[in-house]
């Protein structure tokens, strides 16, 4: 979630923050630098990397679990920079026509949103691959791309008054099709974990609908809500894809759960049960189309009540130590562990809350929860040193006009040490990114946007 062009206070400094493709670690922007923290436990965070050299982050995206991060400063709002924080080497950047709105990877793309196009770059040698150009306004960045490199799919709006899906498959390069999904425009859209399904909200919030990828089938509708309308602020899927959270700008996350429909008899029961049943659907048909829509609508398994409002978070649903929790991320600077019941449902109780920021505050001034604050863990072993740290490797960098190849970045970063460690590496011409063996390597062949 990108704050750094939202109209916010910035009271905790906070511009940026996302999750992680399997929620394994949550990244934070902010004025100062950014930090990558891991989700391993509820009880505390673990420093997996900070950077306080490269000030007004407003984008930074890891790719799963690896040292591959990507990062976009307010100072230079339309470069994008592509780092290996752990050996403190720039791979490459680019630079574009427009601001970067937004950023999204698998192991196999590399998509970058602006306000009227996206450049789809294979990962593996950063290469632009394809141009969407002249899509529909879309001011805030609003895209999602599958974390499934074989259902390789982008999504983005196909209108700007409307709220209709284009279904683009980012590893073919080709349209695949367009789904009506609701009457207003987009305000939400986040793929499954397979690249199978995928969920959508419009900017008047009350109603979320899943469909099937790629044919756009209708599967789920849900209603979030009918007494007001609200900005819905992100949409996840659990990693099994049987439950779906819903957060926005009020206190309240919806959890819902995606059951298929239970199947029907052969016959109509007879007797008076059947008459009786027969006697109050008779009614529905005769009743607008949008009443008997509500009368088909799930409502939610699971709530949690938050204790803020108004304020923009992200929401995700994750596996921490073997137990599902339901993890909320805020711009007030606090990431917020609850626990669900993935049988019965209910309320979701709040088991942890942990500062983004590293600050330690005592319970005075901690918002008011049943649990204090944690502190963060100390950093781990991975961090890589001052010497070698992202900052310092570019400190001196120069400010290009377009993107520089990644073979001359690696000619200045990577030196005798580095191919020592690294066995088959040829000279300056090959970088193993995959120090956690998540992506192939880059090569220096890139061409520019």
């Amino acid at each position: 979630m990108n704050l750094g062009h939202q109209d916010s206070d910035g009271s905790k400094g906070v511009l940026f923050v996302n999750f992680n493709q399997d929620c394994t670690s949550v990244a934070v922007g902010t004025k100062t630098g950014f930090k990558l923290l891991s989700i391993s436990s509820v009880d505390k965070l673990d420093n997996i990397y900070e950077s306080d050299q490269v000030e007004d982050i407003s984008i930074v995206e890891r790719l799963f679990s690896s040292s591959l991060v990507a990062i976009v400063s307010l100072t230079s709002p339309r470069k994008l920079k592509v780092c290996h924080f752990k050996k403190g080497t720039e791979i490459c950047n680019y630079s574009y026509s427009n601001t970067i709105l937004a950023v999204r990877l698998n192991r196999a793309r590399l998509i970058v949103c602006l306000e009227e196009s996206l450049y789809i770059h294979n990962i593996r040698d950063m290469k632009v691959l394809h141009t969407i150009r002249d899509t529909p306004s879309n001011p805030t960045g609003l895209c999602a791309l599958s974390i499934n490199s074989d259902n390789c799919y982008l999504a983005y709006p196909g209108s700007s008054t409307i709220g209709e899906i284009q279904i683009f498959d980012a590893l073919n390069l080709r349209a695949v099709m367009m789904i009506p999904a609701h009457d207003n425009p987009l305000a939400a859209i986040a793929f499954n974990a397979q690249g199978t399904k995928i969920a959508s909200a419009s900017d008047k919030g009350t109603v979320i609908r899943c469909f099937s990828v790629p044919d756009g089938q209708k599967l789920f509708e849900f209603r979030r809500g009918v007494k007001r309308c609200v900005a819905i602020s992100s949409l996840a899927f659990s990693i099994d894809s049987m439950f779906l959270g819903v957060s926005s700008n009020t206190e309240t996350v919806h959890i819902f759960r995606l059951e298929g429909p239970k199947e029907k008899p052969a016959e109509d029961p007879q007797g008076w049960v059947g008459y009786f049943s027969k006697a109050l659907s008779a009614p529905a048909t005769y009743l607008p189309s949008q009443v008997t829509e509500m009368f088909h609508q799930g409502r939610d398994f699971a709530t949690v009540r938050l204790n803020f409002t108004g304020v923009r978070n992200i929401c995700a649903l994750a596996i921490i130590q073997k137990v599902p929790r339901l993890l909320v991320a805020s711009y007030d600077g606090y990431l917020y562990i609850y626990n669900i019941d993935p049988t019965d449902g209910g309320e979701c109780t709040l088991l942890k809350q942990h500062r983004l920021d590293g600050k330690i505050e005592s319970l005075s001034s901690a918002p008011s929860t049943t649990n204090a604050p944690t502190t963060l863990g100390q950093a781990s072993a991975a961090i890589a040193t001052p010497g070698t740290s992202y900052a310092s490797a570019v400190k001196h960098h120069r400010d290009l006009p377009t993107h520089t190849p990644p073979g001359q970045q690696l000619e200045r970063a990577v030196d005798e040490e580095d191919r020592e460690t690294i066995p088959g590496l040829p000279a300056y011409t090959n970088f193993r990114l995959d120090d956690s063996k998540e992506f192939p390597p880059v090569h220096h062949n890139v061409e520019s946007p």
